[in-house]
């Protein structure tokens, strides 16, 4: 089974997700923890679409845990933009500290403006001593950026449009960062809107969990200068 077999990949509960990403049973154990937390909490907050909630190691495990290996293997810095319920974010965080241990620190980093959602994700940081840090203010805020040094991975799943997601994004780049950020059919689309204004390279992956999905990885992003 190869990555990018689509047709091959069928992740309907915790036994899948640990043979196919070759994981340990204690960071299955968090997983598993994660799931059940976020089932008692979607009935007073809405974190993910309800329809989802019956997928959601294929639809939101899976979904995050793709982009793992698309990422520099001893990766030290990582930023979740518009975390929402952790995906991909958190579930990165915890895959990270099940190989790592943790002396790994906090190399992810969460930011999510919607105060119940960061409690959210507080809550699963917490049942799962994973070391996140946790930003609970908007993105495109100077004050937010201006906390930040550029990363070696952004990612951010349904946040907005390519366009927008990478002025969002812009501020945590250098040469030798690399944004993911998976996408739906239209995403040609987007990357020829998104040239308008942003000069970078990009090829297009696969997506293990959704077949008409593409996760657009972006790298040596630069803003077209106007005039």
């Amino acid at each position: 089974m190869t990555p990018n077999d689509m047709s091959s990949i069928n992740i309907s509960g915790p036994e899948e997700f640990i043979e196919y990403f070759d994981i340990s049973r204690e960071t299955l154990e968090l997983l598993d923890s994660y799931a059940n937390t976020l089932q008692h909490w979607q009935k007073t907050i809405n974190l993910v679409a309800p329809s989802t909630l019956d997928s959601v190691w294929q639809r939101h495990f899976a979904d995050s845990a793709q982009l793992l290996k698309l990422a520099p293997e001893n990766v030290t810095s990582w930023v979740d933009l518009g975390s929402g319920a952790g995906f991909p974010g958190l579930v990165i965080a915890i895959l990270i500290h099940g190989k790592r241990g943790a002396e790994a620190g906090s190399i992810v980093r969460l930011i999510e403006s919607d105060a119940r959602k960061a409690a959210f994700l507080g809550e699963i940081a917490r049942r799962t001593s994973v070391a996140v840090d946790i930003v609970p203010r908007r993105i495109e805020l100077s004050s937010t950026q201006a906390n930040f040094e550029p990363v070696e991975v952004v990612t951010a799943r349904a946040l907005a449009p390519l366009e927008r997601l990478l002025g969002l994004a812009y501020r945590f780049f250098n040469d030798g960062t690399i944004g993911l950020f998976p996408k739906g059919r239209d995403v040609e689309r987007e990357i020829e809107a998104a040239r308008k204004d942003w000069q970078f390279d990009v090829r297009l992956e696969q997506s293990l969990t959704d077949p008409e999905g593409r996760i657009a990885v972006i790298e040596h992003l630069k803003a077209k200068s106007k005039g």
